[in-house]
C-alpha cells in the first residue's frame, strides 16, 4: 500500500493549530493590521501633536522603531528556538523562569483583549461619516459594533490563511490611501515652501518628549505578534524574522512620512494648534483641501476597514495566546483545542467573541462613551500591557541565551538585547511618569493608577498561580512554555508523580 499523504492540517486530538499556510507576506498582513497604520495616522499622530505640542513626532516614529529594530535582533534569535503561539509568555517562561512565563501569559491576555474590544468602540465611530455620507443614516455605535463583532467572530473560526487574504486585501488599500494623502500635503506645503523643521532633533529633544516617544510606541502595537503565527508559518525560520524586520521599517517609515507631511501642509508653527482644534479629522479635511471629495469619502471607508482589519488581527493574536495556555494546562483544556477543519483555535476564538459580545452589550445598555471610555482607555491601557509584555522579554532573552549553548554571535545574544533593554525600561519609566496626560485625564484621577496597575496584580497572580502548578500539578507545570511539545508530551509520556527535575523547576 502505498503511504499516507501528510496532511496540513491537526489530526483529531486537535491540539496543534494548522502548519504551514502562512508566508512572509501574510505574516505581514496580520502584523500591519494590528497596527492600524490610518487609525494611527489620523489618531495618534494628531493626539500627539494636540497634547504635546512637540513638532518633532517623524522622529519620535524613526526612534522607536530603531528600539525595537534592536529589540528584534534577539527577539527572532530565540524565535528559532522557541516556536510557540504564546510568544511573550513562552519566551518569558524559557528565559526567566515558569512562574514568570505564566505572569506574562495573565499580562498578555489582559493587554491583547483590551486592545481588541476596544476597538468595537471606535467602529461606530469611523462608520458615522461613512455610512451618513453613502446612505444619508447614522446607526447606533453599538448596531456597527455588533456587525463588525459578527464578521470577526465568524472570520475567527475559519482557516487563518482566509483571514490573511481578507486582511491583505483590506491592508493594501488603506496604505495606498496613506501614502496618496501624504503625497497631496507635500505637494501643497503651506506657505508655498517644504520644511524640514519636523525632522530636526531639536525638535524632538524637548522637555515632553517622553510622552511624544511613548505615543509613538502605541503605534507599533502588533509589530511583535509575527511570533505568534510562527506554527502555522511555511518556514517559521525565514517567515518570522523576515516579517518582524519588514514590519517595524514599514510601520516606522509610513508613521514618519505622514506625520512629517501633515507639518509640511500646515506648518509646523501650526500643527499643534490644528491637530487640537480638528483631531482626526485633520488628515481627512486636508485630503477635502487637496485631493477632492471623492479622496476623503474612499480615505473614511479605509479608515473603517482599518479598525475592522485591527479586530481581525488582534482577535487572531488574542486567540492563539489562549490557546497556547489551554494546550499547556494553565488555562482549562478546552481553550486547547483546534478544529481539525480549519485549524482555527475555537475554543479560545469563541471565547474571545464572548468577551467582545459582553463588553459590547455592557456598553450600550448604561450608555457609556464607546470612543473615550471604551476605546482610548482599553487602547492605551492595552498598548502600556505590550510594552511591558516587550521590555519583560527583552531580559528573558539575555537570561535564555546565558544559560544556552548557543552559535548566536555576541550581538545577537546580548548587546542588541541589553541596549534594547535600558531603552525600553527608559520608555517605560516615562510612561508611567505620563500616564495621566496618556489618558487625558487629571493628575489626581484614579485612572491614572488603576489601568497601568493592573498588570503588576495581574502579574503577581499569574507568577502564584505557576508556583502553584509547581507545588501542586508537576505534570502540567513541565509543560508551560514547551508549545508543540507540550501537546507531544501529553499524549506519549506518562503524568510526573514524583518531584519535578531541577531543570523543570525553573
Amino acid at each position: 500500500m502505498p503511504p499516507h499523504p501528510t496532511v496540513d492540517r491537526p489530526s483529531n486530538v486537535s491540539d496543534a493549530l494548522a502548519r504551514g499556510r502562512l508566508g512572509v507576506p501574510s505574516v505581514i498582513f496580520f502584523v500591519l493590521s494590528a497596527a492600524a497604520p490610518l487609525t494611527v495616522v489620523a489618531g495618534v499622530v494628531t493626539t500627539g501633536y494636540a497634547v504635546t505640542g512637540i513638532t518633532g513626532m517623524p522622529l519620535a516614529f524613526l526612534t522607536v522603531g530603531a528600539v525595537l529594530a534592536l529589540f528584534s535582533v534577539g527577539y527572532v534569535a530565540m524565535a528559532r528556538r522557541v516556536e510557540n503561539a504564546g510568544a511573550f509568555y513562552a519566551y518569558v517562561a524559557r528565559g526567566i523562569g515558569r512562574p514568570a512565563g505564566v505572569g506574562a501569559a495573565w499580562v498578555a491576555l489582559i493587554a491583547y483583549n483590551a486592545l481588541q474590544v476596544g476597538l468595537y468602540g471606535a467602529i461606530g465611530a469611523a462608520a458615522a461619516p461613512v455610512l451618513g455620507t453613502l446612505f444619508g443614516v447614522e446607526p447606533h455605535w453599538s448596531v456597527v459594533a455588533l456587525v463588525a463583532w459578527a464578521l470577526v467572530a465568524f472570520l475567527g473560526l475559519l482557516r487563518v490563511d482566509v483571514n490573511g487574504l481578507v486582511l491583505a486585501v483590506l491592508l493594501i488599500a488603506e496604505i495606498v490611501v496613506i501614502v496618496v494623502f501624504d503625497l497631496g500635503q507635500l505637494s501643497h506645503p503651506a506657505g508655498g515652501s517644504t520644511s524640514f523643521a519636523a525632522l530636526a532633533p531639536a525638535n524632538l529633544l524637548v522637555p515632553g518628549a517622553g510622552a511624544l516617544l511613548v505615543l509613538a510606541m502605541t503605534g507599533f502595537v502588533g509589530f511583535e505578534s509575527s511570533v505568534v503565527f510562527s506554527e502555522e508559518s511555511k518556514d517559521p525560520r525565514r517567515t518570522v524574522p523576515l516579517a518582524t524586520y519588514l514590519s517595524v521599517a514599514i510601520i516606522a517609515g509610513l508613521y514618519a512620512l505622514s506625520s512629517w507631511s501633515m507639518t509640511v501642509a500646515v506648518g509646523p508653527e501650526n500643527i499643534s494648534a490644528a491637530a487640537g482644534e480638528q483631531s482626526i479629522e485633520l488628515i481627512f479635511n486636508l485630503a477635502a483641501a487637496h485631493l477632492g471629495d471623492t479622496a476623503v469619502t474612499i480615505g473614511q471607508a479605509l479608515f473603517m476597514t482599518s479598525v475592522l482589519a485591527a479586530m481581525i488581527s488582534f482577535h487572531n493574536t488574542t486567540a492563539r495566546y489562549a490557546f497556547a495556555l489551554g494546550r499547556e494546562r494553565v488555562l482549562p483544556a478546552a481553550f486547547g483545542q483546534t478544529s481539525p477543519r480549519t485549524g482555527a483555535p475555537r475554543m479560545a476564538s469563541l471565547a474571545q467573541s464572548l468577551l467582545g459580545l459582553l463588553v459590547i452589550v455592557l456598553y450600550a445598555v448604561n450608555g457609556w462613551d464607546p470612543v473615550v471610555q471604551l476605546f482610548y482607555y482599553a487602547g492605551t491601557g492595552g498598548g502600556f500591557g505590550v510594552l511591558l509584555l516587550i521590555a519583560t522579554t527583552s531580559v528573558a532573552v539575555i537570561v535564555y541565551f546565558a544559560r544556552s549553548d548557543t552559535a548566536e554571535s555576541l550581538w545577537k545574544r546580548a548587546i542588541a538585547p541589553a541596549l534594547a533593554t535600558v531603552a525600553l525600561a527608559a520608555v517605560v519609566a516615562v510612561a508611567v511618569a505620563n500616564f495621566a496626560t496618556l489618558l487625558g485625564v487629571a493628575p489626581d484621577s484614579p485612572l491614572r493608577w488603576i489601568i497601568p496597575g493592573v498588570y503588576p496584580v495581574a502579574a503577581l497572580i499569574g507568577l502564584l498561580w505557576g508556583l502553584v502548578l509547581r507545588a501542586n500539578r508537576p505534570d502540567v507545570y513541565a509543560r508551560i512554555g514547551r508549545g508543540a511539545e507540550s501537546a507531544a508530551t501529553s499524549l506519549f509520556a506518562p503524568p510526573v508523580d514524583g518531584p519535578v527535575p531541577v531543570e523543570a523547576r525553573r
